[in-house]
């Protein structure tokens, strides 16, 4: 047996034995000195073969024994000089991974008492004594002797994870140097000084390895501290990567040794930090060309998964993309991809504006930086995509995403055309339109865009608006603005036109409204003069609800016309004056409009929008029916009623007035004069003896598809919004003898579509169980519903689970 290293283990289990039995000071100075002696640095050193194999070794076990045999009796024995040079060292002059380990598996493990402060207290001279980047500095030597990944692999967990293990023990005493706003910036400041003796060791033809700082790296930023970290290391690394190429290589290694499964929180975290293109470049070099990860996220999830990063984010992306002949091809197969996909009639209808107008962005920042070999060689390419895409965009009845059509188009048109003019459109000038139009043209790449909504406002002296002189009792008018020689702008005749006065116009007579409903039904089917039609929808709710009897004797017809009735010329809120008129048509003759409708829900040849119009007006009239009427002035009685939320194409802007009384009377403090409460009206509930006729007809045929209408397929919207109508039909039914049938039949309802994909509709489902809840007595539910209710109750309480499991995942 060698007899070196059995001298060591003995002199180690010897000190260890000391410390946890001796109170004398002397001998336990003696003991950690003749320790002390195998860290090196000291006069009497120990050899170096017994040194290695002390901190191989028995390093670990010894500082785990000092930790555990620490005790304020002996402790007190040491003068401050000796615990410093005697007990802190260890800690602070040993191996630095080692102590690491140590220092936060004792925090974690123990309770509190004076041992946990103290090691607290080394832990905290560690970090701020630079230890850390001793510790990653080892590491990047073991790694390139082939170093244990086990044990590198929890040494990483731990420095990655020290703020939380911290917090967690200490909570309300943690120090200020382990919250992460302090931990992780003092962490980049580490990395940098490993990377500096990572670059001197270079310049002396030393290998080292750097893959565990891109691993640090990666998994600060993937937790979610790419914030702490990079406002730190990148601007340190943009000053020493100007004009040094190893700290450039260095560099673009260090990302480029990031994992795959953290590259993408690490490309996102220098996308968003790098202050531009040319900084981006000299950070990432090629990467994208070298790593698939990186490629797949900066040419599709930046650009075409999501939509939340700023102006000067893209710029700086697809700048770094045209900054190198390598990147330029990917730039071109990302202008395709952006074109093909706003030129889809599907992203069209279903992507939210917001994202419409970052695609558009982004492809008019490819197309600034295009160069004209390139347009040439894509040219019939972007013709067909501007075509395709601009049709979809001016099809639609958007105004926002048509003019986004209209700018794209007119910018690609003005690129690709060599011979003839260009496409121009006329729309709104806003500050998006001048954002978007400041993206056309080329911007230098080493500057930073700032994304400003009126960035490329007035990038001209000659850009600057003319005065128009207004009429005004100001006796000094404004004078019209002279444009300067030179300048594009041509004066307007009409800029001198004086407003004609009009303050003593008479309004001309209007059309007189029909006065009788049959008469209103001939102007609904056959007349063209626009006015008189016009006039009919405002005053038709009305004369139905005076004219009961004669509205029986039409009800059919007049149910049929105004559910196919569509807009002959704009009226301001159409579609509510439709649907009041054919809610009070369905409350004076209920059976067979109610009838009718619930038959023409499930038929041929209706748009998704008439169904739904159908639900609403079938939720309103219950509503009105179930609520008792008051005499005289008194509105019906509904404290209790549930809102009915419906499409509705009515402007809120028409109950300003209404509104701002309800505020005046809100704020305003009356003194008492007498009985100020109304009592509520009472009646019976019209709507328990029809309550069957609205929703059984409902609930039969939702499982039947038809040639243009599938609720178990493609329309979802149609079957949430079924699914909330029979809830507040089976609300209003509450107390009628058809309740407790109708529930049953919701129930059933509800089981069968209970796993549905749609949140919508499973939020009707959710409101349906509530209103079965509400409308019948718990001693019938108990009684005649029993394996309905107990099935829906087991559904309900997995749905609570699976709502906490996915809340606790993410």
């Amino acid at each position: 047996m060698d007899p070196e290293p059995f001298e060591v283990g003995h002199a180690v289990r010897e000190a260890i034995n000391i410390l946890s039995s001796s109170r004398n000071g002397v001998q336990i100075s003696e003991a950690l000195g003749t320790i002390k002696c195998y860290l090196g640095g000291t006069e009497n050193q120990a050899p170096l073969k017994e040194r290695e194999e002390f901190t191989r070794v028995h390093f670990s076990a010894f500082l785990r024994g000092l930790v555990s045999n620490l005790s304020p009796d002996w402790i007190e024995l040491l003068t401050s000089d000796q615990q410093k040079e005697l007990w802190d060292s260890f800690f602070l002059e040993g191996p630095a991974d080692q102590a690491f380990l140590v220092l936060l598996d004792s925090i974690i493990s123990m309770g509190p008492s004076f041992r946990l402060m103290k090691v607290i207290s080394i832990l905290e001279q560690f970090l701020q004594t630079g230890r850390m980047s001793a510790l990653m500095w080892e590491v990047c030597h073991q790694q390139a002797q082939a170093g244990l990944p086990t044990f590198q692999e929890t040494l990483l967990n731990k420095v990655v994870c020290l703020p939380d293990h911290l917090c967690n023990k200490l909570q309300g005493n943690n120090l200020p140097i382990f919250f992460p706003q302090n931990y992780f910036p003092l962490l980049a400041t580490e990395i940098i000084q490993v990377l500096q003796r990572i670059s001197d060791s270079l310049r002396g033809g030393l290998d080292c390895s750097i893959s565990f700082m891109s691993q640090v790296l990666g998994k600060v930023c993937v937790h979610g501290r790419q914030e702490e970290i990079l406002n730190v290391l990148v601007p340190r690394l943009m000053d020493l990567t100007k004009v040094d190429c190893i700290w450039q290589r260095m560099c673009w290694r260090l990302v480029e040794c990031v994992p795959d499964r953290w590259m993408e929180a690490v490309v996102c975290g220098f996308v968003q930090k790098a202050p531009g293109a040319d900084v981006l470049s000299r950070l990432l070099g090629n990467l994208v060309v070298k790593n698939k990860k990186a490629q797949f996220v900066v040419t599709q999830k930046l650009l075409l998964l999501q939509y939340s990063y700023v102006t000067a984010v893209l710029q700086n992306l697809l700048g770094y993309l045209a900054l190198d002949s390598l990147r330029r091809s990917l730039l071109i197969k990302v202008l395709k991809e952006l074109l093909e996909t706003w030129g889809s009639s599907s992203a069209v209808k279903h992507c939210p504006v917001e994202q419409q107008l970052y695609v558009s962005k982004a492809i008019l920042i490819c197309l600034s930086h295009l160069k004209e070999p390139e347009i040439e060689s894509n040219r019939q390419e972007l013709l067909t995509s501007m075509m395709g895409g601009m049709k979809c965009r001016l099809d639609s009845n958007l105004p926002r995403v048509r003019r986004l059509g209209m700018i794209v188009a007119e910018s690609i048109s003005s690129r690709i055309t060599t011979d003839g003019p260009s496409l121009k459109f006329q729309y709104e000038d806003d500050d998006e339109t001048r954002e978007l139009k400041s993206l056309q043209q080329t911007a230098p790449l080493q500057l930073h865009v700032t994304d400003l909504p009126n960035a490329g406002r007035n990038n001209s002296p000659s850009a600057t608006p003319k005065a128009v002189s207004k009429p005004s009792g100001n006796p000094h008018p404004a004078t019209p603005a002279v444009p300067e020689e030179g300048s594009d702008l041509e004066l307007d005749s009409d800029d001198d036109l004086v407003p004609y006065d009009m303050s003593e116009d008479k309004e001309l007579k209007k059309m007189k409204a029909p006065v009788y409903i049959r008469d209103c039904i001939e102007v609904l089917t056959g007349s063209e003069d626009m006015d008189k039609w016009e006039a009919t929808m405002k005053v038709l709710e009305s004369l139905i609800r005076r004219n009961s009897a004669t509205t029986r004797e039409v009800s059919m017809e007049l149910a049929k016309v105004l559910l196919h009735l569509e807009e002959k010329t704009y009226i301001e809120g159409f579609v509510e004056l439709r649907k009041r008129a054919l809610v009070a048509v369905t409350i004076i003759d209920p059976v067979p409009v109610v009838q009718y409708l619930t038959s023409q829900f499930y038929s041929l040849n209706y748009s998704l929008y008439q169904r739904m119009d159908i639900l609403d007006v079938l939720a309103l009239a219950a509503q009105e029916l179930s609520q008792p009427q008051a005499s005289g002035k008194n509105k019906p009685c509904s404290t209790q009623s549930p809102c009915i939320q419906t499409v509705s194409g009515s402007d809120s802007s028409q109950n300003w007035r209404r509104i701002v009384d309800e505020r005046i009377k809100s704020k305003t403090h009356r003194l008492a004069k007498g009985q100020s409460l109304v009592e509520p009206a009472c009646g019976p509930n019209k709507f328990s003896s029809l309550a069957g006729h609205f929703f059984f007809p409902l609930i039969q045929n939702f499982d039947r598809p038809l040639v243009t209408f599938d609720l178990l397929g493609d329309d979802h919207l149609v079957l949430g919004r079924l699914a909330h109508t029979l809830a507040i039909l089976m609300y209003f039914a509450i107390h009628t003898v058809a309740a407790a049938t109708m529930g049953k039949s919701l129930l059933e309802f509800v089981w069968t579509l209970r796993f549905h994909t749609d949140s919508y509709v499973r939020q009707g489902l959710l409101s349906a169980v509530s209103s079965v809840l509400l409308s019948i007595p718990s001693e019938r539910l108990l009684e005649d519903m029993t394996d309905e209710f107990l099935e829906t109750q087991s559904w309900l309480e997995g749905t609570v689970l699976a709502e906490c499991q996915y809340a606790k995942e993410k």
